[in-house]
């Protein structure tokens, strides 16, 4: 994924963090912001509570993936955080999956 399709600094983050709108469910957490671009930029959050690095890193590959695989299903104009719970580290890929769209569709950003 390009540089700009990614949230990468703190100010970003808290941006999102503050102004945005979150969204949740037992495995993940989401937060949506308006961004004003013509893209969506994307971050992942993951917490120590999740588990160890190897843990930690699995999720967020998970998570990067179903996006990278399903991006023209979302609308643009977004910045996203996704920040897996502590259940997550325990789940499939395919729960995973479920929890990201449920998320994307009660947020209203998935296209019909």
């Amino acid at each position: 994924m390009e540089k700009k399709y990614r949230l990468r600094s703190n100010i970003q983050f808290k941006k999102v963090y503050r102004s945005g709108k979150s969204y949740g469910n037992k495995l993940i957490v989401l937060f949506v912001f308006k961004n004003g671009l013509k893209y969506n930029r994307v971050g992942y959050a993951v917490t120590k509570k999740v588990g160890n690095s190897v843990t930690r890193n699995r999720v967020r590959r998970r998570m990067k993936e179903i996006y990278r695989l399903n991006s023209f299903k979302i609308k643009k104009g977004y910045d996203l955080i996704f920040l897996p719970r502590i259940n997550s580290k325990d789940s499939s890929y395919r729960n995973i999956e479920s929890a990201m769209f449920h998320l994307l569709k009660i947020a209203h950003i998935l296209n019909e």
